[in-house]
C-alpha cells in the first residue's frame, strides 16, 4: 500500500503523562486564538439574533461584506481576512510539524489529480446539496438567518477574491479543526469516536451566527468529513470540498440573487 494512502500513518500513541498538560495548553491557545473564539462569537450573535425583532428567522448575515467605500481599501480588507486564515493554519501546521508530525502524515503529501479532486468533488456534492436543502428548510422554519454569501460592491475583483476567501476558509478550517485537533487529541489519548465529535461541535459552533440550522448541519459535515479524514488519512479532499461548496456557494448566489424566487 501507497504509505501517503495509510489512515493517519505512523502514529506513535497517547504522549506521556508529563507532554499531556503541555498539549492541553497548546490546544486551548490555538483554539481560543482561531476557530474557539469564532464559536463564542457565534453563540453571541445567534442569542443577539433570538433576542432581535423577528427572531432569527428575520435577521441576516454578510459572509462576504464589503469593509470600505474606496476599491483599493476594500480590496486590502478582504485579502487581510484570507490572510489570516492562512496564518491560523500555518501556525497549526507548525507546531505539528515541531512535534513530528509533518504534512504527509496529515495527508497533504503530493496531491493526486484524480483520487483527491474526485473524492473532494463526491464529497462537495454529498455535503453541498443536502446543506443548501437544510438551510432553505431552517430559513423556512425561521430556524435560520437570511445568509448573503456575498456584498462586494462590483469590483473587478469581487470574483477572484470570493475564491480565494472560499479557498482560506477551505485551507484554515479543514487544517485546524480537522488535522491539528484530532491529531492533538489522538495524542491525549482520546478515542477515534470522541476526537471526531469534538472537532464536529467545534465546527459547528462557529458557524451558529448562521441559525441553528447552519450550526446543525456544520456539525454533520464535521462528522463526515472528520472520519473521512481518519480512514483515509487525506486531507486534500477535505480542502478541495470545502473550497467548491464556498466558492459555489459565493460565486452562484452573486449570480443568482434577485432572478430566483427560491434564493432568499
Amino acid at each position: 500500500m501507497d504509505s501517503a494512502a495509510r489512515p493517519v500513518p505512523e502514529w506513535s500513541g497517547p504522549a506521556p503523562g508529563r507532554e499531556r498538560f503541555t498539549l492541553r495548553v497548546e490546544i486551548a491557545i490555538v483554539l481560543v486564538t482561531t476557530f474557539g473564539s469564532s464559536g463564542l462569537s457565534a453563540a453571541l450573535s445567534l442569542l443577539e439574533s433570538a433576542l432581535a425583532p423577528g427572531g432569527i428567522g428575520g435577521q441576516s448575515v454578510a459572509l462576504n461584506p464589503s469593509r470600505a467605500t474606496r476599491s483599493f481599501i476594500d480590496l486590502l480588507f478582504q485579502l487581510l481576512s484570507v490572510s489570516r486564515l492562512l496564518v491560523w493554519a500555518a501556525l497549526a501546521l507548525y507546531l505539528l510539524w515541531r512535534s513530528g508530525i509533518g504534512p504527509r502524515m496529515l495527508g497533504l503529501a503530493r496531491i493526486r489529480m484524480r483520487a483527491d479532486v474526485l473524492a473532494g468533488l463526491l464529497l462537495a456534492a454529498l455535503i453541498g446539496l443536502p446543506g443548501l436543502g437544510l438551510y432553505l428548510a431552517a430559513h423556512d422554519l425561521g430556524m435560520s438567518v437570511t445568509i448573503v454569501p456575498s456584498s462586494l460592491h462590483d469590483h473587478w475583483w469581487r470574483l477572484p477574491v470570493l475564491v480565494l476567501s472560499a479557498i482560506a476558509n477551505a485551507v484554515g478550517e479543514e487544517v485546524v479543526v480537522v488535522g491539528y485537533l484530532i491529531s492533538r487529541l489522538r495524542a491525549l489519548g482520546w478515542t477515534e469516536s470522541r476526537s471526531v465529535l469534538a472537532s464536529a461541535l467545534l465546527r459547528g459552533s462557529y458557524h451558529l451566527y448562521q441559525g441553528l440550522g447552519g450550526g446543525i448541519g456544520n456539525l454533520v459535515m464535521g462528522l463526515i468529513f472528520g472520519r473521512y479524514w481518519q480512514r483515509s488519512g487525506r486531507l486534500w479532499p477535505l480542502i478541495l470540498a470545502h473550497a467548491t461548496i464556498d466558492s459555489v456557494a459565493y460565486i452562484g448566489y452573486t449570480a443568482l440573487h434577485g432572478h430566483v424566487s427560491w434564493l432568499p
